[in-house]
């Protein structure tokens, strides 16, 4: 049983897990969490060789992604120490990928390290092009700093795909811009439609939304784009534009949502396992994980949780009513 692959009960394969190491973060982005936060006791954190063997359990199981969260998961004291530990599982040939989401405040620190531990592309959270845009929607972030560190990135030979969370009356006059400039850097891009979760206004929720098919038809009004197959392991639909050459990716779980294909699961930083994004099941990692050194009793609670997958979640905007909201903020699931 133990070297059976992780299978849902809608036959999709579990091939790719998103692990929040950390809940805390230098940013306080509007529409992940609120400004003055209250993070939990570091003592509920699994620690990072918890973080390790826990990893370690789902790549043994058929996991052969592995995504990095947070919060931001550069600011997680001795963060490095994990990733070189987990880099033993693409040495081997057991893992295909190991990379993080990040919201580029520290790559220009950390970026030579995570390159050579193996990694190979990061995500760039980046909403705006603006200074001072860019501080009203981190609130505490600079627009300097990011870019450094993508810069460094570039330089320690890191792909660099930009995620873009499309906001209403935000950065709708940027579509163009934010494409040309990742057109010139090299980087890709994909737009996130504003997900109805954490402590939020439901008002000021529904006036954030902006339908990746607008912008999309946005784009198509300049521009010639034509569908590709590709797909990463994620929940992202991607077109090439003919005129740059780009691939700009469209992630759309109000709009068209991407479940039935879903192949990923997320654990939080305290070792709660969501089956789904838009669900509030979830399952305890964390007391198998510190009730035994052995990994069998973690190996049947990840194996019980991947029976109770859902079909999909249950995100929704009305014309005047958000439906599907999580109360957990996305710092707590992870990116």
């Amino acid at each position: 049983m133990s070297d059976m692959p992780l299978t849902d009960p809608f036959a999709r394969p579990i091939t790719y897990l998103r692990v929040s190491v950390t809940d805390r973060c230098d940013f306080r982005c509007v529409y992940c969490m609120s400004e003055h936060m209250q993070f939990l006791p570091k003592k509920e954190l699994l620690t990072l060789e918890e973080l390790d063997r826990l990893c370690s359990a789902f790549v043994g199981l058929g996991v052969r992604k592995l995504r990095l969260t947070g919060g931001e998961p550069l600011v997680r004291r001795n963060v490095m120490a994990l990733f070189r530990a987990l880099s033993r599982h693409l040495e081997s040939g057991a893992l295909e990928e190991l990379t993080l989401t990040t919201n580029g405040s520290q790559l220009a620190r950390f970026a030579p390290d995570l390159a050579a531990c193996g990694v190979r592309r990061v995500n760039v959270s980046l909403d705006t092009l603006d200074a001072g845009k860019f501080a009203r929607v981190t609130r505490w972030g600079r627009l300097d700093q990011v870019m450094e560190g993508i810069a460094a990135a570039k330089a320690a030979g890191l792909r660099v795909k930009i995620n873009t969370v499309a906001l209403k009356g935000f950065n709708e006059s940027e579509l163009f811009s934010l494409l040309d400039w990742c057109a010139g850097e090299g980087h890709d891009l994909t737009f996130i439609e504003v997900m109805p979760m954490g402590d939020m206004d439901e008002a000021e929720r529904l006036g954030q939304y902006w339908a990746l098919s607008d912008l999309r038809a946005r784009l198509a009004e300049r521009f010639t784009l034509s569908e590709l197959p590709l797909r990463t392991g994620g929940p992202a639909r991607y077109v090439r534009i003919a005129e740059t050459g780009q691939t700009v990716g469209f992630i759309t779980p109000l709009t068209h949502n991407f479940c039935e294909s879903c192949n990923r699961v997320r654990v939080t930083a305290t070792g709660e396992l969501y089956m789904c994004l838009g669900q509030e099941d979830r399952a305890d990692l964390r007391a198998p994980l510190r009730g035994s050194e052995r990994d069998d009793d973690v190996i049947a609670a990840i194996r019980t949780a991947i029976a109770h997958k859902p079909k999909g979640h249950d995100f929704d905007y009305s014309r005047a009513h958000v439906r599907g909201q999580m109360s957990r903020s996305m710092s707590h699931t992870g990116g």
